[in-house]
């Protein structure tokens, strides 16, 4: 074997070491009726997310963070039917004990999705209290009109939406202006950190990601002040109970999230502009969203950075992408100050964006398609729940033998996956591209230059022209493992310098 793939044999095989804080862990954000189907019913479920640990371990994953678990009318989870358990249709209880075990015994962490500000009409809730103004749940949401007869609307003034496949569900806003409320979620939330209440955390959850997070919900001026009033006192139960527990949050504006970080007290939030920037490969743009990031993060908090995500296109699929692009942006993504978010199938070049034509959550049917684990669409093991007569099965973006795929990608050395590997194992083996500090080195033209440093000197090179870039610089490519006097970078290309 070559000096070169035994390296790239031996980065692949290597596994990461556990995450001890969020600047070293690694996410893998899975969209979870996609990820893998165990029994036959083309559901992704738990099992199958089980299953797939040997494959997020070796590919360098330190932590897994799910879409919705709990019972919903929606293909998505969100808008809950009840907060009791996992959907059946991904497993159960037991499952998700298992889960839980396994990812525990490989050192990984799990994270769960959460969002309680909106119910569907079929929650008991709604049940219990539409009409009924002396139910036990009349305070849990809100109402206008007398008798509970009008209950407000959702998100996005959503009272009745339209749902996968050709379905109507009503949603309702939760009164998080409640005490009722606000004690009922930080109890919920214990229940998924501390299943047993003993102490010991092993069985549980080793944080969340809070969906869609605001001040002032949906921006109605009903729900103010939740920061101060709902969000903090949350997570200070949580974190009295275990000072562990890390909050993420999906900041509602796709801003910075400094506010969030602030005023929120979130342990992190998502770089959103540095997720467009990069995608633009525009290198002004990039070192404006790194200045703006530098300037909100506070000290001991945290960014996600991320190139796509289960609510917008896939990166594959923008205008004029290449393959040189796709390891351009992963080595951006991974190398640049943050916490990495890779969202399930990203590492594969995966690709997907929403359609138009479609008025329901089918719009976004296309961004999140089974993951490719084999060369044909329709093998064991994909979770093609969408099949069917429609655009999304009939017109899908992944092809018998596109490429796109865990089979056919796996070894290959010079595959998108095996780049996503040898860049994680350096990220794990290079404390400077976790921890490290982060300054823009000026260049000329259209050839970023970002130095991470910390117990060693290390420079991201990006060229993000169609011509060929020159940079003089002494040191070891990390990619290639060639001794440089200077760095010739096709165009679209990237690499990481050890000076």
């Amino acid at each position: 074997m070559k000096p070169l793939l035994a390296g790239i044999a031996a980065l692949a095989l290597a596994a990461p070491a556990a995450a001890q804080s969020l600047e070293d862990e690694v996410f893998y954000h899975i969209f979870t009726r996609s990820m893998r189907d165990s029994n036959g019913d083309a559901q992704g479920d738990l099992k199958g997310i089980e299953q797939s640990l040997p494959y997020l371990q070796r590919l360098g994953i330190t932590s897994i963070l799910l879409t919705p678990l709990y019972p919903s009318p929606f293909y998505h989870n969100y808008f809950a039917s009840s907060f009791d358990g996992v959907d059946p249709e991904f497993g159960t209880m037991r499952d998700y004990r298992s889960l839980i075990r396994a990812i525990h015994a490989r050192g990984l962490k799990i994270y769960l999705d959460q969002e309680f500000q909106y119910v569907a009409y079929d929650h008991p809730w709604f049940r219990s209290a539409l009409g009924h103004p002396n139910s036990p749940y009349s305070d849990f949401l809100i109402f206008h009109g007398p008798n509970n007869t009008k209950p407000e609307s959702g998100v996005f003034n959503i009272t009745i939406a339209q749902r996968f496949p050709g379905a109507q569900t009503g949603i309702t806003t939760v009164n998080l202006n409640s005490p009722k409320v606000r004690n009922w979620a930080a109890d919920y939330l214990l229940d998924w950190v501390d299943p047993n209440h003993d102490g010991d955390f092993s069985d549980g959850v080793d944080g969340f990601r809070v969906d869609h997070m605001m001040d002032d919900l949906d921006n109605k001026h009903l729900l103010t002040g939740l920061f101060d009033s709902f969000w903090k006192p949350v997570f200070a139960k949580l974190r009295a109970t275990n000072p562990r527990i890390r909050i993420v949050a999906e900041q509602w504006d796709w801003g910075d999230g400094g506010d969030f970080l602030r005023r929120g007290d979130v342990d992190a939030a998502f770089a959103f502009p540095l997720t467009g920037a990069i995608r633009s490969f525009d290198k002004s743009k990039i070192v404006a969203a790194i200045a703006a990031l530098d300037k909100a993060i506070p000290a001991g908090k945290h960014e996600l950075v991320f190139v796509e995500n289960h609510d917008m296109g896939r990166i594959a699929s923008d205008p004029a992408m290449t393959p040189e692009k796709l390891r351009t942006a992963a080595t951006l993504m991974l190398a640049l100050k943050g916490t990495p978010s890779i969202y399930y199938g990203q590492e594969l070049g995966m690709r997907g964006t929403p359609r138009d034509e479609y008025k329901s959550d089918e719009r976004e049917i296309g961004m999140r398609e089974a993951f490719r684990w084999s060369a044909t669409v329709d093998a064991p093991g994909q979770a093609n729940w969408y099949k069917g007569p429609k655009s999304y099965w009939t017109q899908r973006f992944a092809r018998d033998r596109d490429g796109v795929s865990v089979a056919e990608q796996d070894r290959d050395p010079n595959s998108l996956l095996n780049h996503y590997r040898r860049l994680l194992r350096l990220r794990a083996t290079h404390p400077a591209l976790r921890s490290g500090d982060q300054r823009v080195v000026p260049t000329q033209d259209n050839l970023l230059a970002v130095e991470r440093t910390g117990n060693e000197r290390l420079l991201i090179l990006a060229n993000l022209s169609g011509r060929p870039a020159h940079y003089t610089v002494t040191g070891l490519d990390l990619l290639s493992g060639k001794k440089l006097t200077k760095a010739l970078l096709r165009p679209y290309a990237a690499t990481i310098i050890r000076r």
